[in-house]
């Protein structure tokens, strides 16, 4: 059981994601007994057991599933032979309760101005962590982004070395002109973050991109980045292209695997 808590505090510490498997109840005949508990990483290899077999399998099936949508679940297993839901044979029921571990999903808003206030609100809304990045304290500040958890006034070019950016990350570049945007994208591509998008015209955009790739950054690195930002909802105001970014970040954080 210790090896299981000790795995636990690994993978929060680098920002991994497992499922945790706990026998709940049981009537009759068990592989284990209630308190077993097993680990699931995202790999499907496992820590731990409860029971081995066919439930085993079926159990670590539901636990990507917790993972994928981040949300706990209440499985039931019948092993008697007539009912034959996974093939065993022990004659009880058991109930596994499955929860997900997954590190904190962090919107990095690289920019102040008037879009990433409201990036700042909906961004806490959808249950993310908020970072906000800008060089300039009269725009990075708390008391302009009150919902923000985190608020770094840094020069672009140095901060990324200060940020725990993973692939539970989503980045979003406002800031104040293309030149500042270049330069964090060309930060940004380097991480493995879940999503970056940067704002701006088609002209702009391929103004910036064929910059980097005089810089020697791939084409297919380039083509992952959301540019133009956002769905398209026909936005014309900063709360309305906050909308349309966010919803996109959704769509990538809860598509299927």
């Amino acid at each position: 059981m210790l090896e299981i808590y000790q795995e636990i505090a690994k993978v929060i510490a680098e920002g991994g994601e497992i499922a945790v498997a706990t026998v709940v109840s049981t009537t009759g005949s068990t592989p284990r007994e209630v308190g077993a508990k097993m680990l699931v990483r995202a790999d499907r290899s496992i820590v731990g057991s409860i029971g081995g077999g066919s439930i085993e399998a079926a159990v670590i099936n539901k636990a990507i599933e917790v993972i994928k949508r981040g949300q706990p679940q209440l499985a039931h297993f019948s092993l008697t032979a007539e009912e034959g839901e996974i093939g065993m044979i022990c004659g009880g029921d058991t109930d596994v309760f499955i929860e997900p571990i997954l590190p904190p999903h962090t919107l990095y808003i690289f920019g102040g101005g008037h879009i990433s206030l409201s990036l700042a609100k909906i961004g806490k809304l959808v249950g993310l962590r908020v970072a906000v990045i800008d060089d300039r304290p009269e725009y990075a500040n708390a008391e302009r982004f009150p919902d923000a958890d985190s608020i770094l006034v840094e020069d672009f070019s140095h901060v990324f070395p200060k940020l725990k950016i993973d692939k539970s990350s989503y980045l979003i570049i406002v800031t104040r002109g293309h030149k500042y945007d270049e330069l964090v994208l060309e930060q940004a591509l380097k991480t493995n973050a879940k999503y970056i998008g940067m704002i701006g015209s088609k002209t702009k955009n391929k103004t910036v991109f064929s910059h980097l790739l005089a810089k020697g950054i791939p084409q297919q690195l380039l083509d992952t980045v959301h540019a133009p930002i956002g769905l398209d909802i026909f936005a014309h105001t900063p709360e309305e292209i906050a909308l349309s970014i966010l919803a996109e970040i959704v769509r990538v954080r809860r598509a299927p695997a």
